[in-house]
């Protein structure tokens, strides 16, 4: 099976005017929707066709705005007709979910809800259906990270078990089929099966959620069984799921589906799910807490606002906000998952101010440009490199854990994620030049050697004294490859830039798991160590499919350029 990746896309939705009209309980003017109140959900109508409006998403930070009932959430506030936080009661369903112990290998987490008292008609089931598939692609990574179940609760007889079974041990009928088929099958024969089967490929059992009559509610993360897994208008009450292998992350896919059933009338009742000893139950809609500096605030918008006045912005955003000394502190519904730092809460002042709505300022004051003195120094370090026969390349800044970690023989470093990644090839932020220029080298294998290449980029540093954690360094890379190649041949190039800097320095062996051990050294100038070079070990090169040896330094010209200063 191949692993398919699709860009980063903008979630478009669509949905019915009049449907979002009797969510609101009022009539909108389709002219006052398009150039004010899709904007507070970081919308643009697209297309309008009749009752059917198409809406591109601007934020992939916001899935509870990813259907009508999270946009209607949101517009009662802007709109004034229900401000505040959004209140949910939940009730204990009496359901229990028993997760064996069998599925930590395969798909290891699972939370679910149940709603009832549903009226469904034909344009609620749609939403449902749309919403369901935009988080499971986009905030759920092609259902890697979340893939969502919605059943016809009154079919299903609890206790629910999430297990797993081998490939023929097992026979059900998948949703929008007549016959049963064994796991296996489905995986092969099933549109689904081929379309999302390599997540499960190299298992050897498959995860399964199934009720106390054996009837299977579904294989996940591929698809439904085609008796309780089919909802329509006559359905009254619904069991959600949500499966994957990070509980935070599924838990906002739940509690985005169970509010959005919400506005639909839908009563939500929790489900306790049981981890052997643990329990947790689920879904949980405890308010969270935030604050906002006042000041900042102003700062940072460059609007002359009250603190009353935020206030009431906030609310209009489905806050709860009360001043507290110099800053405002907040409350909000845990399906949103892009509060990070003040500066959301700030986004949302912004945002409910009408960005139309503030006014420009030229610049009061005279300035000069002046290039950073790391681009000078960097620009230096590039010149050298280009008369040394190297050879400049460019890499992405994001990468994957396999590649900085797995393939270069590393476990136990600390590495910069991101929060919602559409794709494995691009979920953490590079802490090395190195493995991008390996990979640079595996995709030129074609191209006549040697192979001298070099790069000056930025890497991501965990850094706590930062506001946000983080620190960029610049770093320069240079990776030699050929027929035969050793380590006295990276040495002559440092020792040759290091000359024409004009920078003495000293080497001391080091051992490193991505370098052969006795053919690896730490480069120290002034008693300070900037970088390391070594012969690449023989199963990173393998792992990056590198056939020839290959040399490879890498220093922090942060470091260097202050030493040299």
């Amino acid at each position: 099976m191949v692993k398919e990746f699709k860009g980063v896309m903008m979630p478009t939705i669509e949905f019915s005017l009049k449907d979002l009209e009797n969510l609101l309980g009022r009539k909108i003017d389709i002219d006052e929707l398009r150039n004010n109140g899709i904007l507070f959900v970081k919308g643009e109508i697209e297309e309008e066709n009749e009752d059917v409006i198409k809406v591109d998403i601007k934020d992939t930070n916001r899935p509870d705005l990813w259907s009508v009932e999270g946009i209607a959430r949101e517009l009662r506030g802007h709109y004034k007709i229900k401000e505040g936080l959004p209140e949910f009661k939940i009730k204990k369903s009496g359901l229990k979910v028993i997760v064996d112990k069998k599925v930590e290998n395969v798909r290891p987490k699972t939370v679910c809800a149940v709603v009832k008292n549903l009226k469904l008609s034909d344009d609620a089931i749609k939403q449902i259906i749309q919403l369901q598939e935009k988080i499971a692609q986009t905030f759920g990574r092609n259902r890697d990270l979340a893939a969502i179940g919605v059943y016809d609760y009154d079919k299903i007889k609890g206790p629910i078990r999430y297990t797993t079974f081998k490939s023929n041990e097992l026979k059900f009928v998948p949703l929008g089929f007549s016959k049963e088929m064994t796991l296996g099958e489905i995986l092969k024969e099933h549109p689904k099966g081929k379309k999302y089967g390599y997540l499960l490929e190299g298992k050897k059992e498959y995860p399964i959620f199934i009720d106390s009559k054996n009837n299977v509610l579904s294989m996940p993360p591929i698809i439904n069984s085609n008796y309780t897994g089919k909802v329509d208008e006559n359905t009254r009450n619904a069991f959600i799921e949500v499966s994957g292998h990070n509980l935070e992350h599924i838990s906002i896919a739940l509690n985005i589906m169970v509010t959005a059933l919400h506005e639909r009338g839908g009563e939500v009742y929790s489900v306790e799910v049981n981890y052997g000893k643990d329990k947790i139950i689920t879904p949980d809609l405890k308010p969270r807490k935030a604050w906002m500096n006042i000041d900042e605030c102003r700062k940072i918008l460059g609007l002359d606002i009250s603190p009353e006045e935020m206030v009431e912005l906030l609310r209009q955003s489905r806050f709860d906000a009360v001043i507290s000394g110099n800053r405002i502190e907040v409350k909000y519904i845990p399906y949103r998952n892009d509060i990070i730092s003040e500066r959301d809460i700030m986004e949302d002042v912004a945002i409910s101010f009408g960005y139309n709505n503030i006014e420009p300022e030229e610049p009061k004051f005279f300035t000069h440009g002046e290039e950073l003195h790391i681009e000078e120094f960097s620009s230096k370090i590039r010149e050298i490199c280009i008369g040394l026969g190297l050879e400049e390349i460019l890499t992405f800044t994001l990468s994957s854990k396999e590649d900085l970690l797995k393939k270069m023989r590393i476990s136990d470093e600390n590495l910069i994620e991101i929060s919602n990644p559409i794709s494995s090839n691009w979920e953490v932020f590079r802490n090395s030049l190195i493995p991008g220029g390996l990979r640079f080298l595996s995709n030129n294998k074609h191209v006549e050697y040697p192979q001298k290449i070099f790069e000056i980029g930025n890497v991501l540093k965990m850094d706590e004294c930062m506001e946000t954690k983080t620190k960029d360094i610049r770093n320069l890379s240079i990776i030699l490859t050929d027929n035969t190649i050793g380590y006295e041949n990276i040495s002559s190039v440092l020792d040759a830039l290091m000359r024409l800097i004009g920078i003495k320095y000293s080497l001391e062996e080091i051992r490193h798991k991505s370098f052969i051990e006795g053919r690896c050294a730490s480069i120290t100038v002034n008693g300070k160590k900037i970088g390391i070079m070594g012969e690449i070990h023989p199963e990173v090169l393998e792992n990056f499919e590198l056939e020839r040896p290959v040399v490879a330094l890498e220093i922090n010209l942060d470091k260097l350029m202050r030493i040299t200063s």
